[in-house]
């Protein structure tokens, strides 16, 4: 195995592990992973993670460099959504400072850590080319110029 399809492989393992660590604690009580916050999109994210390891394994340069390309901006989509969802989920509240007060409630774990390296490593393996052949080079000798 190569050393950039091992990192490409490293990068999708770290994505299947983070969906399961916790990735925010609302009202510091409870952890919440990737399924918890939004469980379709949690088994969207594994999919992927999952056919790149395949493409790994089988050797498909293109689908390895399409899939550590998809998981990396589903994350960036996913985090945007959760701050999104974050910043929306108290409007219902009409005291402005209490709002406010939950919304500082909700705290980002360090499962995010790996949720962002582990697509990082996938791109970043599936960024390196391929080794070209390069055809020995012919010297030219006295016995050429008769």
């Amino acid at each position: 195995m190569r050393l950039s399809s091992f990192i490409s492989f490293a990068g999708f393992v770290m994505l299947i592990a983070a969906t399961y660590c916790p990735l925010f604690r609302p009202l510091h009580i409870v952890n919440w992973d990737m399924y918890k916050a939004n469980m379709p999109y949690g088994i969207v994210v594994l999919t992927v993670a999952i056919v790149g390891i395949i493409g790994v394994v089988l050797m498909q340069r293109k689908l390895v460099r399409l899939t550590a390309w998809l998981s990396l901006i589903l994350i960036v989509l996913f985090y945007i959504l959760s701050l999104l969802k974050i910043h929306y989920s108290f409007t219902f509240i009409p005291f402005h400072s209490f709002e406010k007060f939950m919304e500082r409630q909700i705290k980002f774990k360090w499962g995010w850590w790996l949720l962002v390296i582990g697509p990082v490593l996938a791109v970043a393996g599936s960024l390196r080319e391929k080794p070209k052949y390069k055809a020995p080079v012919q010297q030219s000798g006295a016995a050429d110029e008769v």
